[in-house]
């Protein structure tokens, strides 16, 4: 069986029993901090398990996308060395919500297995949590599976857990027997090497979700249980293709073949084809984080992928590839896999663009990177030494991509050994960083007062696409970290309502504005968001009276403010629909502001804009608010607006019945946000800022609407303002500007050259006023007007110009007074500028000293420092030996 008629069969196995096959969720999860990558089925779940949301099914199945390179599950340095870890990943999955249990999920299970998939029972083995009779007495039940095979393991291999607390329960693993060939060390009883042998290889998890854990790790019985399953797709199908390895299978033999051909190196099953799998892997990786989003960067995910094309690039030079080649594998991957996850078809583009340009990037790198181990090997070899600091071999790798069996070939190849300890220890330091920000950022979002709110009253009611004014409950009243029975004028809380109005702030729209009044109370609404999906937190200031729960207050938007800002939100979508036209479809918003007459837009891009097609786009959107095109809002489900050609955005969380945004007849958007009743109500479009702010990233800035208008206006009168201070037309102003900076650079010059000529006669005429002090040359003057910089210049030419002397010079005006004196070489040895400086500074009431050859100082008095360099003879005389 082909591994597409693998995927295909398990997701129709399970569409007939009644499961909806869902689409892949991105690799970059949505409302979820904790994590860097999607990195199984269930996390775009994660909230129904929590009972923070639902769905309009109960059975699910799908085939996720998935990465696994950081935390607990951070295999990066086994990929390519073993036959079975994967940075990019299939999960397999099917899923009940309330609806189905044990029995059910056991029965379809075996059945796909053994009967549909015909893997032979008697290779079947069982694991089951220690305490779970229920599961174990079931796959005797319900299936016949061969008596013996079904065995009991301890939490550690057989209790699955969300987190420290919350959903958990018993899992069941299925493991299948490859033969005494797969594992000849193993020589002892097949029961004893279920989770010990290589032999044994699981592929299938089946979690029973029927506990609540708390904060005091008791479990409770959930009111309703859930089935999670997942099922690695790259193992199964190595498993029923009947090979040892999954780069033996058809998912990645052809990769293998492109890298084979492509760098004229043959690939081997074994050690040698280390480079060839790792290159395989890591591209399918690229190809679709990239696809979704992740962009090489310097932290976060970004970081983590740059690392992995950074690690293909180094074995690339093991075949070697001393150029930028791995953007070439992007096609076979997308052939292979578009049609399972269609999303990545359009970005296939600037995929290979920003492969393209981080490998050239690094290939710059790498040189500075082989350079530092190089001389680090060097400095070894000629100290006798023959290890490698860890430290040093951690920078080879955090810094330059260089992974750490790449680092100990090359230190080996010189009798140097690499402190793998410390390295290691450096890699947990950097991965508690990594977990210690992102569960910062967790915690930053997550309150669990708010999830109480949720589960005990449900979702916020949003009224606010069809109504400005409502009536609304108070839910509940929160005051820092803690939920209130009251709150009084003067003090500033959260407030969570029944319904709303108020438009939460999400998709990078800001949040509304408004008032809550009631009987003897008024609050005035500062800010409205989301603390967690389905729940709208309003952040208010109580000006009147007090408020208590189930209190009914009339909530009102700030109209104006509301309307401005679907001006913007309407114009961003103007914008968006403009950058695909004029610079191609591979545009996609990574970020947006959309706020009161201004928004922010970045987007995926790799070159820079030019002057007019930046005019284009200005006028692509004007044009379209001329036109004055109708903008329509439409609820309907998800496929069926993606079906009408309607942009979704990677990282953005969508539900089955999505809210649909068409603008005219060239922009079709999912969008929450609120929007404008026709194009022409945006007024006017004003672009004021361009730039990169990333690779592959770039952001515009824009005025919208009055502001916009407003912009426009001040430009114009400072272009009118300027014209007229030139004495000539607002057209022909940077005619004359560029003129009249011409002239002045002209000017310029000549004045520098008349100034070195001044400069050079004055100081002949001080060379000629130089007197003698004990045989030695000195020049001590007081020299008007110069800056501190021009003093030193003149000092400079003094001293090229007296073949042996000694300088003392001062400049300056009211209250500011540069004082410097210099020696030529050969009388340091009898005077010290230094020393003349310090009784010179003295003199003049300042403060001053340097080397022997050059001092400098300063005072306040420029009657004072006259008088003090008039007695320079004097203190030279006093100084000379």
């Amino acid at each position: 069986m082909k591994s597409h008629e693998v995927r295909q069969s398990f997701l129709d196995f399970f569409q007939q029993k009644g499961h909806t096959i869902v689409p892949s969720a991105s690799l970059v999860p949505a409302d979820d901090p904790s994590l860097l990558f999607t990195n199984a089925g269930m996390n775009q779940f994660k909230d129904v398990f929590l009972g923070l949301g639902n769905r309009p099914y109960s059975r699910a199945t799908d085939t996720q996308k998935c990465i696994r390179v950081s935390g607990k599950h951070n295999d990066l340095e086994e990929v390519g060395y073993d036959q079975h870890h994967h940075t990019f990943f299939e999960m397999l999955g099917n899923w009940s919500f309330g609806d189905y249990y044990k029995r059910e999920a056991i029965q379809f299970a075996w059945e796909l297995v053994t009967k549909v998939w015909q893997i032979p029972k008697e290779k079947i083995w069982i694991s089951v949590y220690l305490d779970d009779d229920e599961a174990a007495d079931l796959w005797g039940e319900v299936t016949d599976l061969p008596s013996g095979r079904v065995l009991r393991f301890d939490a550690k291999e057989n209790f699955w857990e969300m987190g420290e607390t919350g959903p958990c329960g018993p899992c069941s693993e299925m493991f299948v027997d490859l033969g005494p060939q797969a594992d000849p060390n193993f020589t002892g009883d097949p029961k004893d090497g279920v989770n010990v042998s290589d032999r044994f290889r699981e592929f299938w998890n089946l979690v029973f979700i029927q506990y609540n854990r708390d904060e005091n790790g008791e479990l409770h019985p959930l009111p309703e249980k859930h089935v999670d399953t997942g099922m690695g797709f790259e193992r199964i199908v190595a498993i029923m293709q009947g090979v040892d390895s999954n780069y033996k299978t058809d998912v990645f033999r052809p990769l293998l073949e492109h890298v084979s051909d492509y760098t004229d190196q043959p690939y081997f099953d074994d050690e040698r084809g280390t480079p060839h799998r790792v290159i395989a892997d890591h591209i399918r990786c690229l190809t679709f984080a990239i696809g979704d989003g992740v962009l090489p960067s310097n932290d976060g995910r970004g970081y983590v992928i740059r690392r992995i094309l950074r690690r293909a690039v180094l074995y690339g030079k093991r075949l070697g590839m001393n150029v930028p080649f791995i953007h070439n594998f992007v096609d076979p991957v997308i052939e292979q896999l578009g049609t399972a996850f269609p999303d990545v078809i359009p970005r296939r583009s600037l995929i290979q663009k920003i492969i393209h340009s981080e490998e050239d990037r690094f290939h710059q790198t790498l040189d500075r990177g082989l350079e530092l181990l190089s001389s680090s090997i060097d400095k070894l070899v000629s100290n006798g030494d023959s290890v490698l600091d860890g430290d040093r071999a951690f920078e080879l790798y955090d810094t330059f991509g260089f992974p750490l069996d790449l680092t100990q070939i090359l230190t080996r190849e010189n009798g140097i050994v690499v402190d793998e300890q410390r390295f290691k220890d450096k890699m947990v330091e950097q991965q508690e960083r990594s977990r210690s920000s992102w569960k910062a950022a967790e915690k930053n979002q997550d309150n669990p007062i708010f999830s109480e709110i949720l589960k005990e009253h449900g979702s916020t009611d949003f009224v606010g696409y069809n109504t400005d004014v409502v009536s609304a409950e108070i839910v509940a009243i929160i005051r820092g970290q803690e939920i209130v029975s009251e709150a009084t004028v003067g003090e500033q809380v959260q407030l969570v309502l029944d319904r709303t109005p108020f438009y939460a702030e999400s998709g990078g729209q800001v949040g509304d504005q408004g008032t809550l009044d009631g009987e003897g109370v008024t609050l005035s609404v500062l800010e409205t968001h989301r603390s967690i999906p389905n729940l709208t937190v309003h952040i208010v200031q109580i000006e009147k009276g007090s408020i208590v729960p189930k209190m009914t207050l009339r909530a009102k938007i700030n109209k104006e403010r509301r309307q401005e800002t679907a001006v913007s939100h309407t114009s961003t979508h103007l914008l968006h629909s403009a950058l695909r036209n004029i610079l191609g479809e591979h545009v996609g918003q990574s970020g947006s502001l959309v706020e009161p007459g201004r928004l922010r837009f970045d987007f995926s891009h790799y070159e820079t804009i030019s002057k007019e097609q930046l005019r284009q786009i200005e006028t692509f959107v004007n044009d379209c608010i001329r036109q004055n095109d109708p903008v329509e809002t439409k609820t309907l489900p998800l496929e069926d607006a993606k079906e009408q050609g309607a942009l979704a955005f990677f990282g953005d969380k969508y539900g089955d019945v999505v809210r649909m945004v068409r603008t005219g007849d060239y922009s079709i958007e999912l969008c929450g946000g609120t929007h404008l009743n026709t194009t022409g109500q945006a007024g006017f479009f004003k672009i004021i800022n361009e730039s990169s702010i990333a690779a592959g990233t770039r952001r515009i800035e824009a005025k919208t609407g009055a502001s916009a208008i407003q912009h426009q206006l001040l430009e114009t009168e400072t272009l009118q303002e300027v014209s007229n201070l030139l004495k000539t037309q607002p057209s022909k102003t940077s005619d004359r500007l560029t003129k009249l900076l011409q002239d002045n650079r002209r000017l310029e010059r000549e004045l520098t050259s008349l100034k070195k000529q001044l400069s050079s006669a004055q100081n002949s005429d001080l060379i000629n006023r130089a007197v003698d002090v004990k045989g030695v040359s000195v020049v001590a003057e007081f020299v008007e007007k110069l800056d501190r910089t021009e003093l030193r210049n003149v000092t400079d030419d003094l001293r090229n110009r007296l073949e042996s002397g000694i300088m003392v010079l001062g400049s300056g005006k009211t209250d500011n007074v540069s004082l410097i004196v210099a020696v030529t070489t050969d009388l340091v040895g009898k005077v010290q500028a230094s020393d003349i400086m310090k009784l010179v500074a003295n003199f003049a009431g300042g403060r001053g000293g340097g080397k022997p050859e050059l001092a400098q100082g300063g005072a306040s008095d420029p009657k004072k420092a006259k008088q003090a360099i008039s007695k320079a003879p004097e203190i030279i005389t006093s100084l000379l030996t």
